[in-house]
């Protein structure tokens, strides 16, 4: 891979650091919601249960999963820097708008839009991020994107106090949030440049398949199929972790807005950006002796969320339950770092933001299905410790389907 910089890996680094802000907004936007569920609650009496508000959740990861192929598809065939550049801007504008909002349905439409915006982020960003680093560095680099993510969930945590705030409050949380991510978009528009691909790899996207033909290849794929059923399963746990625990914190130990919050996410994402560190690190250094090495530490941070998801489900204490999300937390940094770079060694170059998109899809939606169903088991009394053991006997199967992963060894490094 080559850049107009007179060094490439320089300016591959420096890609990371412009779209580590991008990372940061877009969950930043997303985990404000649920930190500060009381006081939008008590804003828009038109939301009347849990299960409304599992649907409040749950729009915004439908549209998202709908969107992402499509956001992948066009990502691998124009402008990478264009497509960021404008969802930045679209979200941004959708989360001051979301400041706005009176009504139960307002909010639905604010957060169905969001997931259309927010769709084109992602699949874009790690597939241009793998661009640049095609060597041993790319599960670091996508590492460090996703610590930007691990900041922003961190910063929403707090956002209940902000929420709580007679000054503040969650209207000017959302306003100014959203000003920001546009404002941001002017200088990134500016800064960020497509990476050049090589003669080989541009004759190959010239005369690559029709859209039929991408999806056919991929999801004819075994290996891109296991992928895809890696990344959703333990995904549904991650979803109602992130959506749902700062709630969960807050009626059983009966803790402040604020202080629920930052229990559920400070500790969590913490423990997940040292995860990402540790877990990219081992992964690029792993795949000097084998192809599969980051299959093998994606899989040790699976094991990790069996006695991290048994510990939230059955805590008796504030203590503990923290415990369980320091130690899920690290497994889900080596877990998140690791599934692009897995995806790059199993699909086409000009295929992988594609195929993020769909893994997106299928992930995203499960998603949005298991926040709604949580809520509704949450109305109906079912205990906390039957649905985590339930999450810890996905995370355990997720464990032998990655291992059945099998990549090419050419394809490891590019």
């Amino acid at each position: 891979m080559t850049t107009t910089s007179s060094s490439p890996l320089r300016y591959a680094w420096f890609i990371v650091v412009l779209l580590f802000p991008v990372a940061m907004l877009n969950y930043l936007d997303r985990q404000m919601l649920a930190t500060m569920k009381a006081s939008m609650v008590g804003d828009i009496p038109s939301i009347a249960n849990k299960a409304d508000w599992g649907i409040v959740l749950a729009c915004f990861k439908w549209t998202y999963a709908l969107l992402s192929p499509f956001g992948g598809y066009i990502a691998d065939r124009v402008s990478k820097r264009l497509v960021i550049v404008i969802s930045l801007f679209v979200w941004s504008a959708v989360t001051w708008w979301t400041g706005q909002v009176t009504s139960y349905h307002e909010i639905i439409a604010a957060r169905a839009l969001m997931g259309a915006s927010e769709a084109f982020y992602i699949p874009t960003a790690l597939a241009m991020i793998s661009e640049y680093h095609a060597g041993f560095t790319r599960s670091r680099a996508v590492g460090v994107h996703q610590a930007g993510i691990y900041v922003g969930q961190i910063l929403g945590g707090f956002a209940g106090y902000v929420a709580d705030s007679p000054d503040h409050g969650w209207r000017w949380a959302f306003s100014t949030c959203g000003m920001i991510g546009v404002i941001y978009a002017l200088p990134l528009l500016a800064l960020l440049r497509d990476p050049v691909r090589s003669k080989s790899e541009s004759t190959a996207c010239e005369i690559s398949a029709p859209p039929e033909n991408v999806f056919r290849g991929l999801l004819g794929n075994r290996n891109f199929l296991l992928l895809m059923l890696y990344f959703t399963l333990p995904a549904i746990a991650g979803w109602v972790v992130r959506d749902w625990m700062p709630e969960i914190l807050r009626e059983k130990f009966n803790l402040g807005q604020g202080k629920a919050g930052m229990s559920a996410i400070l500790y969590v994402q913490i423990a997940s950006l040292i995860g990402v560190v540790i877990g990219g690190s081992l992964a690029d250094r792993w795949m000097r002796k084998t192809p599969r090495g980051r299959i093998f530490t994606s899989a040790i941070g699976m094991m990790l969320f069996l006695p991290a998801l048994f510990s939230v489900g059955n805590a008796g204490t504030l203590g503990v339950a923290i415990a369980g999300l320091i130690v899920f937390g690290f497994g889900w940094g080596f877990f998140d770092c690791n599934n692009m770079p897995i995806l790059c060694q199993i699909a086409r170059p000009e295929w992988r933001a594609t195929g993020y998109g769909l893994m997106n899809l299928v992930s995203i939606s499960c998603g949005g299905f298991g926040d709604w169903g949580f809520g509704v088991l949450r109305d109906r009394d079912v205990p906390l410790n039957v649905i985590f053991g339930a999450f810890a006997g996905v995370a355990l199967l997720s464990v032998f389907i990655v291992l059945l992963i099998r990549p090419r060894e050419a394809n490891s490094s590019t």
